[in-house]
C-alpha cells in the first residue's frame, strides 16, 4: 500500500517538499499545454489548506546538469499561481542561497517553486553518492516529502527516490490516483480488455506488447509501429517507418497472439504521401499494398471504423500512442476517430500519458469523457509492463 498524506500527521507550519511533474511543452516562454500543471494543483491545494509551507520541486526538459535559460521553470510560476489562486514564490536555484532564503520566508499555507532540479548534476547521476549528496541538500529544506510527479516515478533520481529515504514520505493524490487506475487495468481488468498502441516505434513498446499478449483480449495497433507488423505479415510498406531489426520479433508476437487467442487488429487502409509535411498531397490506399515511393502518415477511414467497432464493447481499455501524425491537421483524423471511440466507450478507459494525452487535449476533447488520463507516458507504460517503479516502491516501503 502507498503511504498517503494522512500518514504524515499535522502539517501546519511544516515545510513539505513536493516532487511535482511540471515538465510542460514550451514555445519560447509560452506554455502550449498546461495539463501537467493543472494535474499538480489538487495536492498542492490540499497541503496549502493544511497550513503546510509548500516547497515544489520539478524539472523541465533535459539540461545537462547545469543551468540553461531555455529550461528555466520561470514560465511555469505565473501559470501555477493562477491555478492555485495565490502568488507563488520562485527561487532562482534549487539548493543554493536563493532556495534557502525563499523557503525560510514561507508562511503557513504559502508556496514556493525552486528552479529546475536538472540544473544540478546530482539529480540524475548514476553515481549513488553524488545523487545522495544532492538529495541531502534537498531534504535539508523540508520536514516531510510528498511524491506527486507520476511522470518521473520510474526513474531512480534524487528528488524521486533518495529524498524519500531521508524524510517522512507519502504519495500525493495524483500519484495515488495514477497507481490505482493503472493497477485496475493491469491486475484484474474487467473483460473484454482492449489495448490500443500507436506511436512511432515498436522497439519503444516491446516489453509492453510481450506482457499484454498474456493479459489483453484484443490489441489494436496503429501509428508508425503498425508498419513493422504489416511488414512481418509480408506486406509492402513503401517508405513508411520501420523497425527493421524487430520484424522477426513482431512475427513471433503474431504467432503468440494467435496461440493465446489474443486478437491483433491492424489498419486495413492507410493515408499515404510521398513526403512528410502538413500540406503534402495524400491518398488512401489498402494497407497491404502501400506504393513503394509512399509513406503512411495516418490510418485510413475504413481502419478508423474498424478500430471504433473493436473499441465499443471494451469493459477495460488502455490507449498509448497516436494513430498518425496528429500534429498535422491533415493527418489527425485517425487519432481523432479513435479518441472519439474511446470517449464513447462505457468501460473503464485510461489514456496512457505522453502523446496520447497531448492529442486528446490538442484535438479539443473533454477530458471528463475518459476515466483517467495519465500524466506519465513512460511511467504508465512501465506499470503496464509489470515493472516495479523505484519512486513507487520507496513510498510503499517508507517506514519513517
Amino acid at each position: 500500500m502507498l503511504k498517503t498524506i494522512e500518514s504524515l500527521g499535522d502539517l501546519r507550519g511544516k515545510r513539505v517538499l513536493v516532487r511535482s511533474d511540471l515538465n510542460v511543452p514550451l514555445d519560447g516562454t509560452r506554455i502550449t499545454d498546461d495539463g501537467r500543471i493543472r494535474a499538480s494543483v489538487p495536492t498542492l491545494t490540499r497541503l496549502m489548506d493544511a497550513g503546510a509551507r509548500v516547497v515544489v520541486v520539478a524539472h523541465l526538459g533535459r539540461p545537462k546538469g547545469a543551468p540553461e535559460e531555455k529550461y528555466s521553470l520561470r514560465p511555469v510560476v505565473a501559470r501555477l499561481g493562477e491555478l492555485l489562486g495565490t502568488d507563488v514564490k520562485f527561487a532562482t536555484d534549487t539548493v543554493g542561497e536563493s532556495a534557502q532564503q525563499t523557503v525560510a520566508s514561507l508562511q503557513d499555507g504559502e508556496v514556493a517553486l525552486l528552479e529546475n532540479l536538472r540544473f544540478n548534476a546530482g539529480e540524475t547521476s548514476k553515481d549513488e553518492s553524488e545523487r545522495r549528496a544532492f538529495a541531502e541538500q534537498l531534504a535539508s529544506l523540508a520536514d516531510a516529502f510528498v511524491s506527486d510527479g507520476f511522470g518521473v516515478v520510474h526513474r531512480k533520481q534524487a528528488s524521486v527516490y533518495d529524498v524519500a529515504e531521508l524524510l517522512p514520505s507519502a504519495a500525493g493524490g495524483l500519484v495515488q490516483g495514477e497507481v490505482e487506475s493503472l493497477r485496475k487495468v493491469t491486475d484484474d481488468p474487467e473483460r473484454p480488455f482492449v489495448v490500443i498502441l500507436g506511436g512511432a516505434k515498436v522497439s519503444d513498446k516491446l516489453a509492453v506488447i510481450e506482457n499484454l499478449l498474456t493479459k489483453a483480449d484484443r490489441l489494436i495497433i496503429g501509428g508508425g509501429m503498425a508498419f513493422t507488423f504489416l511488414k512481418a505479415q509480408g506486406h509492402e510498406i513503401g517508405t513508411s517507418l520501420l523497425d527493421a531489426d524487430q520484424v522477426d520479433t513482431v512475427a513471433g508476437y503474431l504467432e503468440t497472439a494467435k496461440a493465446n487467442g489474443v486478437e491483433i487488429v491492424l489498419p486495413i487502409d492507410t493515408v499515404v504521401a510521398s513526403d512528410f509535411g502538413p500540406d503534402v498531397d495524400s491518398e488512401v490506399v489498402d494497407s497491404t499494398a502501400i506504393p513503394a515511393d509512399k509513406q503512411g502518415l495516418d490510418i485510413g477511414p475504413k481502419s478508423a471504423e474498424l478500430f471504433a467497432s473493436k473499441i465499443a464493447d471494451a469493459k477495460t481499455l488502455f490507449w498509448n500512442g497516436p494513430m498518425g501524425v496528429f500534429e498535422f491537421e491533415k493527418f489527425a483524423k485517425g487519432t481523432a476517430a479513435v479518441a472519439e471511440a474511446v470517449a464513447s466507450c462505457e468501460g473503464f478507459t485510461v489514456i496512457g500519458g505522453g502523446d496520447s494525452a497531448a492529442a486528446v487535449r490538442t484535438l479539443g476533447f473533454d477530458e471528463g469523457r475518459f476515466s483517467h488520463i495519465s500524466t506519465g507516458g513512460g511511467a504508465s507504460l512501465e506499470l503496464i509492463e509489470g515493472k516495479e517503479l523505484p519512486g513507487i516502491t520507496i513510498i510503499e516501503e517508507a517506514t519513517k
